[in-house]
């Protein structure tokens, strides 16, 4: 039997390739004849960077940035020979660098992922693939411009402190881009705009620390930081704050529109560069997988971009996930088959299923994949 394995990350356990290599494992321990073909995805969060360089190779280049917080953080680039860079917003602006009580997007930094950028920028990059997503910022870019060289001021010529809250006092900028002609690409699977009740204020903004007074602020601040965007950088696209994307962690979106780039679909650049379509092809079964599986994963994540392309060549998908919060009319809908919860396979939450899917992933998803193999392998 020919098996894909094409899971995202479990967020805050494991990466995407030892979700997949765990269920693999417990599959071989079954049913050791069959192919299993292990192609892990991103969509422009966490691991981002790891799976491209799996699928593209190149030459992966550490670069030290800091964290939201302007703490020291490694991060690196992906350098392919066509002249492109692959880099992650989440390595310098991602929740997972705070801990629960330093999460503020009034006061976190996109400036690390500038460092990042212009380190690629030195490295002769003509084009910078940006994976946007599980930031901790919510400034719409303006650290991240502040490193290339344009700097947000206020009303009487001052650099304004860094944060989303400080950009309510933005009147100016100061500079212009560092780019060196290079092309900026975001990547991300958010179609959000920068501003109001859909924006990455409203809607990101409390899973980030945010409560209903700092989004509030928030999205006033960002408002007037498009307005002055629009107004003194060179070829930023008028309506900046409703262009689609532009909300995407934090506001990058916007950040990177404004500077002549582009949005396109993380998922779907993936799926180009691993060669899904062609694997999918060759397939009898699929497993895919994230962390949560819930409504949102149906809305363009990982998740649904697999299920939905099994569906569409009469494939069997099965989601492996730490908890499933899904309906089964719902999942199958989107062309998934059956769904397996680590929370459940370690007896529910009422039985501490929680804790074991968090500390015991790997252990668990082994066992599933020996009851995957067990269940569907001929």
């Amino acid at each position: 039997m020919r098996v894909l394995l094409c899971p995202d990350k479990f967020a805050g356990t494991l990466p995407a390739q030892e979700v997949a290599q765990a269920v693999a494992a417990g599959w071989r321990t079954v049913a050791a004849a069959d192919d299993l073909l292990i192609r892990p995805l991103a969509d422009g969060g966490p691991g981002f960077v790891a799976v491209l360089a799996d699928a593209l190779g190149g030459r992966r280049v550490p670069v030290p940035t800091v964290d939201p917080l302007g703490r020291p953080a490694p991060g690196e680039i992906l350098l392919t020979p066509d002249g492109t860079a692959y880099l992650e917003s989440a390595q310098a602006c991602g929740l997972h660098l705070l801990a629960a009580a330093e999460r503020d997007p009034k006061t976190t930094t996109s400036y690390g992922l500038g460092l990042l950028v212009a380190a690629a920028l030195e490295h002769g990059a003509r084009t910078v693939v940006i994976g946007l997503g599980g930031s901790a910022t919510n400034d719409a870019g303006a650290g991240l411009l502040t490193a290339l060289g344009v700097t947000p001021l206020d009303g009487t010529g001052q650099a304004l402190p860094y944060g989303g809250a400080a950009l309510t006092a933005v009147a100016a900028l100061d500079g212009v881009p560092r780019l060196r002609a290079a092309t900026l690409v975001a990547a991300t699977d958010v179609d959000n705009p920068l501003l109001g009740l859909h924006g990455a204020s409203n809607v990101y903004g409390p899973q980030k620390g945010a409560d209903r007074a700092d989004v509030l602020l928030l999205d006033a601040a960002l408002e007037r930081f498009a307005a002055v965007l629009e107004k003194d950088l060179p070829g930023c696209p008028a309506g900046l704050g409703a262009l689609p994307g532009g909300g995407a962690a934090g506001g990058l979106g916007a950040a990177i529109l404004a500077l002549g780039g582009r949005c396109e679909s993380g998922i779907g650049l993936v799926t180009r560069a691993i060669g899904l379509d062609a694997a999918l092809d060759a397939a009898d079964l699929v497993i895919t997988g994230e962390g949560s599986f819930d409504h949102q994963s149906l809305r363009g994540k990982v998740v649904a971009g697999v299920a939905g392309a099994a569906r569409d060549r009469g494939l069997p998908c099965v989601v492996v996930a730490g908890r499933v919060a899904t309906g089964r009319r719902e999942a199958a809908t989107a062309g998934v088959t059956d769904t397996y919860s680590l929370v459940d396979h370690y007896g529910g939450e009422e039985r501490g299923g929680l804790e074991a899917a968090m500390t015991r992933p790997a252990e668990g998803l082994r066992e599933l994949g020996a009851r995957l193999a067990r269940q569907w392998s001929r």
